[in-house]
């Protein structure tokens, strides 16, 4: 199945966090790649290797980053 990566702020509602390059959790990542697929957003974080993935209702917001 393809996906559509777009760039993206995230900020996830309090009490859910993903993992950030350093190892650390934290519930806002300025930049990540960002692809949905049914209720769930998988997130590409920059210097993690991995895709890390938050149900829907744990998103607070996301701001898609163009240009």
């Amino acid at each position: 199945m393809d996906e559509d990566w777009a760039e993206a702020s995230v900020e996830l509602v309090d009490g859910y966090v993903v993992v950030n390059a350093d190892g650390e959790p934290v519930s806002s990542v300025p930049r990540a790649l960002a692809a949905f697929q049914g209720g769930f957003v998988k997130l590409r974080l920059p210097g993690t290797g991995t895709v890390q993935v938050v149900s829907a209702p744990a998103v607070r917001l996301i701001t898609l980053i163009t240009g």
